[in-house]
């Protein structure tokens, strides 16, 4: 018998949500109706006991199961070759395709073939296009020599596009970011707090490091070209609603960032940033979240790549069994930091 790609326990919660993300990750085998279905069907949910996991409608089949007349799962192997055939597409011209050509390609009406794009990879097909290129610079930007080599490795026409892509994604600009922060002034400074001592820089655009237990030492070897000054006024005043953020968690969604990471990163991030106070979420529905729910590991990843402690709050991601899972300084200071917005929220 084929398993599914994901582990049973989050495919049952993808169940019970009733969560379209995963459709086409894996399909309900209900072994007391003889059917299978795809994890968003609207059936009655069926008890755990009956129920089985097959990687596909293929799996199912093999297993003596038919398809649900309400759900057809099976359509969903359609809509994910469709979204694969589109996304190589993307790749292969690297740039934004018209929907309507697209569209046609895959066989669907570019309303509806919109619709399943997003709901299998959460944004548009020229979102997605514009993602890809935008990674590709990060990308062209850590290895290239110089701007200009960045700037065609990339896949831009010229420097006038590249630099408008850039504004729009980028904290630091596009030579400072390839070249550990040269001709940035970072201001920082720690500070004690009740979770220990906490150092915070930014730029002029926004916070680029929160960290608990750092110092200026770790803050150059993160940016050893940045010119780094501690304190200032403007910075004081930035630095105290960060300590107060932190102190007494609330909505800081007002504090300017300035951080960088793979477009598959910053979706993360942004993922992360929705997540209520006193709420929790698990490794796989951020990956869900995201639109890439096979991802889950690598939403692990981006989670500890966040830069910008408790603004970005990966302390609020949880395993799927309710264990607090990793964190970057120790699981004390993250359910310190739960237990804190917990009793903000009210609960």
């Amino acid at each position: 018998m084929q398993t599914p790609l994901i582990p049973d326990d989050e495919a049952w919660a993808a169940v019970m949500a009733r969560d379209r993300a995963f459709d086409g990750r894996f399909v309900t085998g209900v072994l007391t109706t003889g059917i299978y279905c795809r994890p968003s069907c609207s059936a009655r949910h069926p008890r755990r006991e009956n129920v089985r996991f097959f990687a596909d409608g293929a799996a199912a089949r093999a297993a003596g199961l038919r398809p649900c007349l309400r759900c057809s799962p099976d359509d969903v192997s359609r809509d994910e070759r469709a979204v694969l055939t589109a996304i190589e597409a993307i790749k292969a011209a690297g740039q934004t395709l018209v929907l309507a050509d697209l569209a046609q390609r895959c066989g669907y009406s570019p309303t509806h073939f919109q619709r399943v794009f997003a709901r299998h990879t959460g944004l548009s097909p020229a979102a997605y296009a514009r993602a890809l290129q935008k990674e590709r610079m990060a990308q062209a930007l850590t290895s290239a020599e110089s701007v200009t080599d960045a700037i065609y490795d990339a896949g831009f026409s010229g420097p006038s596009r590249f630099y408008s892509a850039a504004e729009d994604r980028l904290g630091m600009t596009p030579s400072a970011w390839t070249n550990g922060g040269r001709g940035v002034t970072i201001r920082w400074a720690v500070v004690p707090t009740s979770l220990g001592a906490m150092l915070v820089a930014a730029t002029q655009k926004g916070v680029c490091r929160l960290s608990f237990n750092e110092n200026e030492s770790a803050l150059r070897t993160r940016f050893p070209n940045a010119v780094l000054e501690q304190g200032g006024e403007a910075f004081g005043a930035l630095l105290a609603d960060v300590v107060a953020a932190v102190e007494a968690p609330g909505d800081f969604a007002h504090i300017p960032l300035d951080v960088k990471g793979t477009a598959f990163q910053e979706a993360v991030w942004q993922a992360l940033r929705q997540i209520p106070l006193g709420e929790t979420r698990s490794y796989a529905q951020i990956a869900a979240e995201v639109g890439k729910p096979g991802a889950v590991r690598a939403a692990g990843s981006a989670n500890g790549a966040n830069n910008v402690a408790v603004l970005i709050p990966c302390h609020r991601v949880i395993r799927s069994d309710g264990s607090l899972g990793g964190y970057a300084y120790g699981l004390e200071i993250k359910q310190q930091l739960l237990n804190k917005e917990r009793e903000g929220s009210g609960e």
